[in-house]
């Protein structure tokens, strides 16, 4: 038999496809695409079009690491607020600000945007008056019951703002809250622990040395703090919050000493407030708060031994106007 002749397969011109293929509005699936890519493209288009319909913020995520929004919200609050200012003396501290009322008619005697937290420690505040309220209240129960419960004395100052501190900065990140808008100036007087004195032995007529290395752990004086709607927190020699913080610390640092005394401080303040509020000031719409020497007229008692007066005290409206006449 005769070998069959060999023959070369046909040539087939192949098409090279340069461009890819237009989808329509249905998204069709052209001839030969695999259906499940096709599902694919339909979701990741649908996925697109819902982006693009919602605007997406930084705080819907449970792990933002932009701003966030609502502390500059809190933040705003307090820089709408009232201002308020904090100056340390080498003997005590001055905290002032403006009462200022929405109307004409409310009651002036009944506003009041300085507290007391213990005989010894008090705060004034800037931004939204109810979180004030309720970061003293807690700050209160836990100087009256909680520490004093335990130690049989009054919170350091420092121990104080670090506790309301955390208060704040938990509401930053805890679900269903907001932070607090509310900066508040906490100052008070510290009694301070001197470190216990040791002995070192000492040769043949040489003096015995004494050397402090034991305890000394708390400084005591004056102590003025800011705390923020963020948590944190930090110690001042002299501050403003509020609407014209920025003018008042100006003015702070040209005026500010480090011998700096009380009632050179009161004045001070006084200055600085003139300088950036509307209107006449006088002793109902003005509010100072002191942190001085012991007043043993507000104690309450007399001839207990040992016992002393509260070193935080607000001034009464008569010594405010007594102060604004000699400026």
């Amino acid at each position: 038999m005769g070998r069959a002749p060999h023959r070369s397969p046909a040539k087939v011109k192949v098409r090279r496809q340069t461009a890819w293929p237009k989808l329509d509005a249905q998204l069709s699936v052209p001839a030969g695409w695999d259906c499940i890519m096709a599902e694919q493209l339909r979701i990741a288009s649908t996925l697109a079009k819902q982006s693009t319909a919602k605007h997406w913020s930084p705080a819907d995520s449970h792990r933002t690491i932009s701003p966030l929004v609502q502390i500059e919200y809190a933040l705003n609050a307090v820089n709408q607020g009232i201002t308020a200012l904090g100056i340390k003396a080498t003997n005590g501290i001055v905290l002032a600000t403006e009462k200022k009322s929405s109307s004409p008619l409310a009651d002036q005697s009944s506003l009041s945007k300085i507290s007391h937290i213990t005989p010894n420690i008090g705060t004034v505040y800037s931004g939204m008056g109810p979180d004030y309220r309720v970061l003293v209240d807690r700050a209160r129960k836990v100087s009256h019951t909680g520490y004093k419960r335990i130690y049989n004395e009054y919170p350091p100052t420092r121990i104080l703002v670090q506790d309301v501190a955390r208060v704040m900065q938990e509401a930053t990140q805890s679900a269903g809250v907001r932070p607090y808008g509310v900066s508040m100036l906490i100052a008070g007087w510290d009694e301070g622990i001197d470190p216990e004195e040791e002995e070192t032995e000492a040769k043949e007529g040489e003096e015995v040395k004494k050397t402090k290395k034991t305890g000394g752990i708390h400084k005591g004086g004056p102590m003025l703090y800011q705390v923020d709607p963020t948590g944190s927190y930090f110690p001042w020699k002299a501050t403003a919050i509020g609407k014209s913080a920025t003018k008042a610390k100006t003015f702070l640092e040209k005026r500010y000493s480090e011998e700096l005394e009380l009632e050179d401080a009161i004045h001070i303040a006084l200055l600085t407030l003139k300088d950036n509020i509307e209107g006449e000031m006088s002793g109902d719409s003005i509010e100072i708060g002191i942190v001085g020497p012991p007043a043993d007229h507000l104690l309450g008692v007399e001839g207990v031994e040992g016992a002393t007066g509260p070193r935080f005290r607000k001034l009464t409206p008569q010594e405010i106007e007594d102060y604004l006449s000699s400026l």
